[in-house]
């Protein structure tokens, strides 16, 4: 069963410019990963995904932490695709409505708050079934990070920094709910 749905108009984010990225989250180089991919939202960007057993907790349920792992990535993801900059997430907090079920279509929307440049950067997401009701949700705060601080806590090489960091200053032309980058 396919882990992520990749629509056409997926957006391509930085990381894919290293050839062999395994994010568990969005890399399609990770076979145990979720291979999600993104696409543009009116309010921010989404993914959908469709979960199968490899994946459950209790029988035909998706396994709570990975609801956290995907509203994270989509926040994250939205926050280099718009602010064209990485960030860690520094805490989250995921509220969970109703059980998503195994083998079921959902979507991830994730929308940015504005605030102020020194702060830590909030992002918001909701998990929505094939009704559209919302079935969890999380917030989070980020904090920007320049690649060069944290080389020693990542394992790039310097051609692959070169890389990302190229794919991170490159014009973006992704924008959501007025904010530019």
């Amino acid at each position: 069963m396919d882990r992520a749905t990749a629509p056409d108009t997926a957006v391509e984010v930085p990381w894919s410019v290293i050839p062999d990225y395994h994010c568990f989250g969005c890399s399609p180089h990770n076979p145990t990963g979720l291979r999600l991919a993104f696409t543009p939202h009116p309010d921010g960007l989404q993914a959908r995904f469709r979960l199968g057993r490899e994946f459950e907790s209790y029988p035909g349920v998706v396994h709570g932490g990975l609801i956290g792992v995907i509203c994270d990535e989509v926040m994250g993801n939205l926050i280099v695709l718009a602010r064209n900059y990485p960030a860690f997430t520094v805490s989250q907090r995921t509220r969970f409505i109703t059980p998503l079920l195994v083998d079921h279509e959902y979507r991830c929307i994730a929308t940015l708050s504005d605030q102020a440049p020194d702060r830590p950067i909030q992002a918001c997401a909701e998990i929505l079934d094939g009704n559209g009701a919302v079935c969890a949700t999380s917030t989070a705060a980020y904090q920007r990070f320049a690649l060069d601080d944290v080389r020693h806590q990542l394992t790039l090489g310097d051609d692959e920094v070169a890389l990302l960091s190229d794919a991170l200053s490159a014009a973006n032309t992704f924008s959501t709910n007025g904010v530019h980058s």
